[in-house]
């Protein structure tokens, strides 16, 4: 039996896995306000309600990613929905409405299945800057910076592919996501950004001329990533 807790931007209209309670799993279900997220429950497996709103229930998947969650999030939605979910949004799972118990189930098994075989959330330790996945943040040499949502994500995509080289068009598709029509340039504007934050340390972020960015290692700094 897992504990789990529902979010919904509305929830007055009706659970949206009814089938939970009947699998054996405790169920509870709590408005997506901020003041219900500060006291909400530990919990097992996170579900957020998208069949209402898909706006808000993407702002907030990436705002309780914000959080440092280390439970699994699942994201529950119609198929017309599905669209509109993209890599951006966080989730370890979608649950179409109308799923059967006993996919429904498998789905949670498999979460927690997945957190237990790897615990560890990505923290990456190199050349003078911490970044960590669970609390979405970095530093350099121990001061916090000041990052956006996209700094961050591109920051930590780089720096757990060391030397690898990538397009920026690669880059797009794994941090924008695959459904993003902006142009290429909005990768050279991030690191741009990223460079000034950093400081003297804007050499980590290396440019390969006609072919795109990668993360440089000092030879004299180990990388730990773990």
């Amino acid at each position: 039996m897992a504990h789990l807790l529902v979010l919904s931007s509305a929830p007055e209209i009706d659970p949206p896995l009814p089938a939970l309670e009947l699998l054996g799993h405790h169920v509870q279900q709590i408005s997506a306000s901020p003041a219900q997220l500060v006291g909400a429950p530990s919990t097992d497996v996170l579900i957020v309600d998208a069949r209402g709103d898909l706006v808000s229930a993407k702002s907030l998947c990436r705002i309780l990613h914000t959080t440092g969650i280390d439970s699994p999030l699942l994201l529950v939605t119609t198929e017309g929905g599905l669209t509109a979910v993209s890599p951006d949004w966080g989730v370890d799972d979608i649950v179409l409405t109308g799923a059967g118990p006993a996919e429904i189930d498998a789905r949670i098994r498999l979460a927690l299945g997945r957190q237990e075989a790897d615990p560890a959330t990505t923290r990456v330790q190199t050349s003078g800057i911490t970044i960590d996945e669970a609390s979405y943040s970095a530093k350099v040499r121990g001061k916090p910076l000041d990052l956006t949502f996209k700094e961050f994500q591109l920051l930590h995509f780089l720096a757990t592919h060391p030397s690898r080289v990538f397009t920026r068009e690669q880059l797009l598709s794994e941090v924008w996501g695959y459904d993003y029509f902006g142009g290429t340039r909005t990768v050279d504007v991030h690191v741009r950004r990223l460079r000034a934050k950093l400081g003297d340390l804007d050499q980590l972020i290396g440019t390969v001329r006609n072919v795109g960015y990668r993360f440089q290692v000092s030879d004299e700094q180990p990388h730990d990533v773990r």
